[in-house]
């Protein structure tokens, strides 16, 4: 036997990492194990908002509405270098959607929780307005609204360096493939990167695989009667920018689905996403129709349709729904929580979206503290996500971001603008070590210590790790400083493995 925990999780996606993180709060012995890695999957390839969900307002799922819109500010102020508020353009095209209806929508989105600090609804001439320039010019009136993006693999991993920093162990490239129970504990076995097995106990146990969820109760826990998920793939694609402002769209669409057009990375736009069913959850690769749905789907919208070469990257996540008839657009987003107790207890975790996986967890939390003898209270609602706790100089995340950079950017004058805005974006209060350290660049601006700090404290361990989860420098990296990216991951595997 390797070691005994409270708690096991399984998967080190958005709701696993919350869950390790909120439990290691507690006080808890948490191991959290991933077959691959960080956010490998899902959780990192979603339409990467921070919102209340305004198109559930019509299949009146209010609850989960006003759920995810009390979670919107707080999450804004805990991370405010990972996720920023952005105002969202609605295009009215009165054959699709009355104007009264987008009214009444935009009321309670406005008023369903309390709003601090993000401005309300408006109505706009889009003949004035900035975000009107790009589109048709028959589309002359619309509506804004706020809601907020995030780099959803960084907060991911966000949650799992404050799981680690609690005491919790984590462990990537590591699968469990075989769980039994007693009354008292879980004995697991996990097969590990390089093929070796070994066995861990636990009190109790979280499997939070997503899309494997069902796989991993059936096929690793032995649930004879395991509930069944709707796998919904979602795809995206990338284009270079379409705009220059700093406003989002969401566009209706005839089939009555909607689409959003993100400003994404400074020079791109990220356009989303598709409703697809599949039946397997490994299937997140994005169709040829997909692509070409969203292309006319944005280009209904824009003056200048949008080119198929313009796309410069594709991805796709398969969302795992709670079963539900119906048309897959409109299945709920909300989550389930299972919670057994008959003999060691295990939860499993159906559904949910990014918004609301800080309340899924203390949920979870407070289902699996009085099984564990666990008191503590819940925490998670204060404080700060690794990197966030920035000096509060302004009233607003956006704000107290903006002096942050303009500080470092004072400080460290003798490294380029653009770097030091990419860092703090990035790595928000943790910025500074790297600008201290000074190290040679490897590759662009990509420096020895940027590296060294993803493989020691991120657990990066390839080039693909870091240039699409770690950072999105897959994106404007050329392929000879990518090549220089993995050669590093390479030499520093090797040394890894002589030192062990």
């Amino acid at each position: 036997m390797d070691s005994t925990y409270d708690l096991l999780v399984i998967g080190a996606g958005i709701n696993g990492a919350g869950i390790a993180r909120d439990a290691a709060g507690r006080g808890l012995r948490v191991l959290l194990v991933e077959r691959d890695d960080i956010a490998a999957h899902t959780s990192s390839a979603s339409t990467k908002l921070i919102h209340g969900g305004l198109r559930y307002l019509e299949t009146y799922e209010f609850g989960l509405v006003r759920k995810s819109l009390a979670e919107r500010e707080l999450l804004l102020r805990q991370a405010p270098h990972l996720m920023w508020p952005l105002r969202f353009v609605l295009p009215h095209e009165p054959h699709l959607r009355p104007a009264w209806m987008i009214r009444a929508g935009l009321f309670l989105y406005d008023h369903l929780a309390r709003r601090d600090w993000l401005p309300g609804s408006r109505g706009i001439d889009l003949r004035r307005h900035p975000a009107g320039a790009p589109l048709r010019p028959d589309l002359v009136r619309g509506f804004e609204y706020s809601d907020g993006w995030t780099d959803d693999a960084r907060l991911v991993l966000a949650c799992v360096r404050d799981a680690a920093e609690h005491g919790a162990e984590v462990r990537t490239r590591t699968a469990c493939i075989a769980a039994a129970r007693n009354t008292q504990h879980w004995l697991a076995t996990l097969r590990n990167a390089d093929g070796s097995q070994t066995r861990v106990q636990a009190r109790a146990l979280v499997n939070a695989a997503g899309p494997w969820a069902h796989q991993v109760l059936a096929e690793v826990l032995g649930e004879r009667h395991a509930p069944p998920l709707r796998l919904v793939r979602g795809s995206h694609i990338v284009v270079r920018a379409v705009f220059a402002h700093p406003y989002a769209y969401i566009f209706q669409n005839p089939d009555g689905r909607i689409v959003f057009a993100i400003p994404y990375e400074r020079d791109f736009t990220l356009i989303g996403t598709t409703e697809v069913e599949v039946h397997d959850p490994a299937a997140a690769r994005s169709s040829a129709d997909e692509e070409a749905y969203l292309l006319a789907a944005a280009s209904r919208y824009f003056a200048q349709p949008i080119a198929a070469d313009s796309v410069v990257h594709r991805y796709g996540g398969v969302r795992p729904l709670i079963d539900e008839a119906g048309d897959a657009s409109r299945v709920s987003r909300d989550y389930r929580l299972a919670f057994d107790r008959e003999g060691a207890p295990v939860l499993t975790v159906f559904g949910g979206k990014i918004t609301t996986f800080r309340r899924l967890a203390e949920e979870a939390l407070d289902l699996l503290a009085p099984a564990l003898g666990c008191t503590a209270p819940a925490w998670t609602q204060q404080g700060y996500l690794p990197g966030g706790d920035l000096p509060a100089n302004g009233s607003t995340p956006p704000e107290v971001f903006a002096a942050y950079v303009a500080a470092l950017q004072a400080r460290f004058a003798h490294h380029p603008a653009a770097t030091i805005h990419r860092l703090a974006r990035t790595y928000g209060r943790e910025a500074e070590g790297l600008l201290e350290a000074g190290a040679a660049p490897v590759a662009g601006d990509v420096s020895a210590a940027e590296l060294e700090h993803a493989w020691t404290r991120e657990w990066a361990r390839d080039a693909q790790d870091f240039l699409w989860r770690r950072t999105k420098l897959g994106l404007h990296l050329p392929p000879g400083d990518q090549a220089a990216i993995a050669a590093w991951f390479d030499a520093r595997r090797t040394t890894a493995g002589q030192s062990s």
